[in-house]
């Protein structure tokens, strides 16, 4: 699977819980990252992060679009001139998913704060969801997921699992000048790859 991008019809998508929305098929999944010129020139010249990438930080990934548009302000951000599709299995992801601790702690999901607390410190994914965005940036009942790495599986992600990495800046800034203009703005076909409503 490559990166595509057509007229979606964002109308069809839901409107309210938590969904991950992406660009996948049976095998594979496309997640996003945006950087300066430096770690992008490299990650595109091999095929994986090394360089100015640093490995001592928390590095996030957002399997949403706009969820990225809105975060880079569509490659306009200082440090997240290069927008990235990133291609990865599917059986990664989901392997990502079954270790990610929530940011926030939620009785649902830990029976005390001190339980969350020590997840958190020992767990190498995070996952966040946030308010979802409209191509123009307003802000979404719906929410969006993204995804942090460190330790391990930072290295895992950045150095072993990655498939492909295409460069989609030109797509973004031709976009961007779309972005409040429905009928002209092309963005991926994403569908709901998982619901946690």
């Amino acid at each position: 699977m490559k990166f595509e991008a057509y007229k979606t019809q964002v109308k069809h998508w839901p409107e309210n819980g938590k969904h991950i929305m992406a660009q996948f098929d049976e095998d594979t999944i496309i997640v996003y990252q945006a950087y300066s010129d430096a770690i992008a020139d490299f990650a595109l010249k091999h095929q994986y992060f090394g360089g100015a990438y640093s490995y001592t930080r928390m590095s996030w990934i957002k399997p949403n679009f706009l969820w990225m548009m809105f975060r880079s302000g569509w490659a306009q951000k200082a440090g997240q001139e290069r927008v990235l599709a990133i291609r990865i299995k599917r059986s990664f992801f989901d392997a990502i998913l079954a270790q990610a601790i929530p940011s926030s702690f939620t009785v649902s999901e830990f029976r005390t704060q001190e339980i969350w607390k020590q997840a958190i410190e020992t767990s190498d994914v995070r996952l966040q969801w946030d308010p979802d965005h409209d191509p123009v940036g307003n802000c979404l009942p719906r929410r969006a997921l993204q995804l942090g790495f460190r330790g391990e599986m930072l290295t895992r992600y950045g150095k072993k699992e990655i498939l492909e990495i295409t460069d989609i800046t030109p797509f973004v800034l031709q976009q961007f000048e779309h972005a409040d203009l429905p009928e002209q703005l092309l963005i991926p076909t994403e569908s709901i790859y998982r619901s946690c409503i």
